[in-house]
């Protein structure tokens, strides 16, 4: 079997995972209607979906680390398919709470296993390629997937949206069992073992950069849409277009990002990401005025969202020895803290009553200390294995 079939399921699945997280905010005022709280109460679905993602990752380390990756892999699209269908019929606030957290339960650890058996499967040089591939599938939901599903849910019934998410889910689950081949588990070097690489300076320096990258992209794109509509002055029914081209972006960061990985490193290409996130939110913050270039350097942040987090997710595996499976999930559960952190903090400054364009002050300063941690990241590890 060809190795892209083998990694057909791996972005099949973050597709799906892609769009289960992400398409809560286009249908959020639906589902608070329908369960008759406010919007802020409503948000709760996205935070209790985030909480699932930490916990699930702990859980996969307790009881998981043994098991052979295609088995962890096709368990946990199973609490995904189940928790999405079950969530399609919730009556109550409660409910569909519990059910966004067991929702979010496979997540970190899905692109865990999945970045450990995309590796496993490329070839030597190709190994963050591969990673990309997988990571295709997100960039993919943002793209198509989540426009889709809001309009569903404005046209029809967000029931529906959520239905329809946990049937593909048994698509996924289908060619997970066909296409991918018995893949070996990690050596277990115990509970203790897994948790033995926070000893190593490598992986915090990571989830830091992690942290900070997404967090000072976060702090302006949690704000995109009023900063666009006030102070670029776009009129409000070109936003879904603009949003379609954030998309693009980021699928555009992923292509690029995995294969400059396997050319130069993921180091290098992290670091100079990371730099360019920083340039690109101070254009913003000076010229967002402008619409061109306001939209432009959206896409850009967009870009450098996904081109960073290949190079980082293969960095905390290949920098994680004996605890791959953590290391690789932190890269997820850092990836969901920046976004919150960045969200919260960018809004500081419309607190203050900043105009929008203020929000990527927050973004600079957090995304340079990124690329700076990054660059002392490369100076102390140049080199780490090829494979696992």
């Amino acid at each position: 079997m060809r190795k892209s079939t083998c990694l057909l399921p791996l972005a099949l699945g973050t597709f799906g995972l892609g769009l289960a997280e992400f398409v809560m905010m286009g249908v959020l005022p639906d589902v608070a209607k329908a369960m008759n709280v406010s919007i802020p109460s409503a948000g709760n679905f996205i935070s209790f979906y985030a909480l699932g993602v930490v916990f699930g990752s702990i859980l996969l380390v307790i009881f998981g680390r043994k098991e052979p990756l295609k088995k962890i892999l096709i368990i946990l699209f199973s609490i995904f398919t189940i928790a999405n269908l079950a969530s399609s019929f919730a009556q109550n606030y409660y409910i569909f709470c519990l059910l966004r957290f067991a929702a979010g339960l496979p997540h970190g650890a899905f692109f865990g296993v999945g970045s450990i058996v995309a590796d496993k499967l490329a070839d030597n040089d190709k190994g963050n390629q591969a990673v990309a591939k997988m990571f295709f599938g997100m960039t993919a939901a943002n793209l198509g997937g989540i426009p889709i599903g809001t309009f569903l849910s404005h046209s029809f019934s967000w029931r529906l949206t959520f239905l329809l998410i946990g049937i593909y889910g048994l698509l996924v689950l289908y060619s997970l069992k066909r296409l991918i081949p018995e893949v070996k588990p990690l050596p277990d070097k115990g509970f203790r073992g897994q948790f033995g690489i926070f000893k190593s300076l490598a992986p915090w320096l990571l989830i830091f950069a992690v942290i900070l990258g997404n967090g000072g992209i976060f702090c302006l794109y949690s704000y995109i849409n009023p900063l666009l509509v006030k102070v670029s002055h776009i009129e409000p029914k070109f936003i879904s277009l603009i949003m379609i081209l954030a998309g693009a972006g980021m699928c555009t960061g992923n292509i690029i990002s995995g294969k400059l990985s396997d050319k130069f490193s993921p180091s290098k290409v992290a670091g100079c990401t990371q730099l360019i996130a920083a340039i690109a939110l101070a254009g913003m913050f000076f010229f967002s005025s402008n619409p061109f270039i306001a939209v432009t350097l959206m896409c850009v942040c967009t870009a450098c969202l996904f081109a960073v987090s290949v190079p980082q997710q293969v960095l905390l595996i290949k920098n994680s020895k004996g605890g791959e499976i953590l290391g690789a999930s932190c890269a997820q559960i850092s990836f969901n803290l920046g976004n919150a952190i960045g969200a919260y903090i960018g809004g500081i400054p419309i607190t203050l009553g900043l105009g929008y364009q203020y929000t990527a002050v927050p973004g600079i300063l957090f995304a340079f200390t990124g690329f700076l941690i990054l660059f002392g990241f490369y100076i102390r590890y140049k080199k780490f294995p090829e494979k696992i």
